[in-house]
Parts: structure tokens; sequence; C-alpha cells
């Protein structure tokens, strides 16, 4: 509460929508199995575009191999589009979902 008779200090609105807010880091960056890559190729791809440790990468590598997929990052389409193309350009199947 404002006792005194200074001005309120101004605070600037901006409009958010809220598609906007759900894109943040609502999508998912899926890898697929295939009887092509092997563990090694997969692994060090995950790690060169997605920054993963190689403990990451393992886990997902072998995740990928048994369950047919995995979810390797999760991001908005405009932080994931370039990973899923280098993944792609690299002979690895993978989408955004």
């Amino acid at each position: 509460m404002n006792h005194s008779n200074d001005p309120l200090p101004y605070i600037e609105e901006s409009e958010v929508l809220v598609e906007d807010l759900i894109d943040i880091e609502s999508n998912d960056l899926i890898v697929y199995n295939d009887e092509f890559n092997t563990f090694d190729h997969v692994i060090k791809i995950l790690m060169k575009v997605c920054k993963h440790s190689i403990e990451q990468a393992e886990q997902c590598t072998i995740t990928i191999h048994y369950r047919g997929k995995c979810a390797v990052k999760k991001g908005s389409i405009t932080e994931l589009k370039p990973m899923c193309e280098a993944i792609l350009d690299a002979g690895i199947q993978a989408e955004i979902v």
C-alpha cells in the first residue's frame, strides 16, 4: 500500500499468447531404432547434436534399441528443428512430436 503521495512506478505490460507459452517446452525430439546404425554412431550423434553426456547418450541409445524409440530432447520447435535435421542428415530416423 502506498501511504505517501509519490506516484507508483510504471510497469510495462505485454501480451503473451497462451500458444506461445505452451510451445516453449512442449515438443519432443524422438529418435527411432533401425537395423543400420551402430550404437557408437547413435551415441556420437546424440553427444554432438543434442549435447548429451556420454552416459545420457548411452542410456538413450539403449532405450532406442529395446523400446524402438526415445525422446532424446524436449524443447520448442525452433530449438529442436535444427537438431532433428542434423540427426536425419546423419542417417538416423527422427521426428519432432
